[in-house]
């Protein structure tokens, strides 16, 4: 492999992370409007789902960018669970389920 093909390789990869980020961002950004359009407070779902973490800095970074429910579009239940499933995010996922089936 020449060095031409690693900085291209380096390049891709770089780019692949950069879009997983992104995504990953978008993520927590449908699970924290979900929370706020249900009435729920996504930092406390968060530690319900993972009480040993401290805090999650990215979600508290992307509550910057939530809009009042009024605001917001509608966010279906399944779209907030498929995202979550999506990126291996089980626990919070068995948290907004519990979430879902309390409100009904």
């Amino acid at each position: 492999m020449d060095e031409y093909e690693k900085e291209r390789n380096k390049q891709i990869e770089e780019a692949v992370v950069e879009t997983y980020k992104q995504e990953e961002e978008m993520m927590i950004l449908v699970f924290a409007q979900w929370c706020v359009n249900n009435g729920l407070d996504p930092e406390e779902m968060y530690r319900q789902a993972y009480p040993d973490q401290q805090s999650n800095e990215r979600l508290q970074q992307v509550q910057k960018l939530i809009v009042s429910k009024e605001e917001a579009g509608e966010i279906p239940d399944d779209t907030v669970l498929g995202v979550l499933s999506m990126f291996g995010n089980e626990d919070l996922a068995m948290v907004v389920s519990e979430a879902i089936a309390a409100r009904k």
